[in-house]
């Protein structure tokens, strides 16, 4: 049955302008060794290096955001500052170059998914750290003395009262940084990661259908990232009802 489908999904996509019978052929034979490489690669790359990027956010945002009392956290306020303009002043390519092919040189050797996790959770994390630090500052300061007027902490008002507001700031702006993450896993293809793209590459280098299967493998992310935007449509819409409780 599934052969007569692909048989029938053939010759639909023959009758396509600039479309011959052997490059329908082509197209759904590359289907699904991109699929795979999206499924078992860029999509769970995208999703350790933002989750580990946040937890760096969000240390980074706390650090800028916490009133400086403390030498250890002037110190540290500093090297925030530094790890954020650095990251922010680079190419993400360059970053995963220097962590992939330049660590080595001075002794440490990392496997290609781990050393696309590290670079792409450090390059996530100077940039939603950014969005997370305006997001807490966007809160009114009258939110932080209500808190302190019904007796909470510093911390109880954070965590009840400035960081639900918080969140739902920056959700937009955090999603569309996962967005973007999950297109740029294709870089991870220059440092052996057989992600989606490079699945395309590898199969461009077979019968040389560069424009084909480009678009084919354009066209898988531009779906990803429409059901990506349809759930962050839904989590604001989420959010928007807990905030409002």
């Amino acid at each position: 049955m599934i052969t007569s489908l692909l048989t029938v999904l053939q010759n639909l996509l023959a009758m396509l302008p600039f479309m011959s019978p052997a490059r329908a052929e082509i197209v759904i034979e590359s289907f699904w060794p991109m699929l795979k490489g999206a499924i078992y690669y860029s999509i769970p790359l995208a999703i350790a290096s933002f989750i580990f990027g946040m937890l760096i956010a969000l240390v980074v945002a706390l650090i800028r955001v916490v009133p400086r009392q403390a030498l250890w956290h002037k110190v540290a306020y500093r090297l925030a500052r530094i790890y954020v303009s650095a990251i922010r002043g680079t190419p993400m390519l360059v970053q995963l170059f220097i962590i992939f092919y330049g660590l080595p040189s001075i002794g440490v050797m990392l496997d290609p998914f781990p050393a696309a996790v590290i670079a792409f959770s450090l390059n996530i994390g100077a940039y939603a750290s950014e969005t997370v630090r305006a997001s807490i500052l966007s809160i009114p300061k009258g939110q932080w003395e209500a808190g302190a007027t019904v007796g909470l902490s510093y911390l109880q008002t954070f965590r009840h009262v400035i960081l639900p507001q918080a969140l739902r700031v920056s959700v937009p702006p955090l999603s569309n940084t996962f967005i973007s993450l999950v297109k740029d896993t294709s870089l991870a293809s220059l440092i052996l990661v057989t992600e989606m793209f490079k699945q395309a590459q590898i199969i461009t280098a077979r019968n040389y259908e560069f424009m084909l299967v480009y678009t084919e493998a354009a066209l898988i992310y531009w779906v990803i990232c429409l059901a990506l935007s349809s759930a962050q449509g839904r989590l604001e819409t989420h959010l928007d009802r807990y905030v409002a409780k």
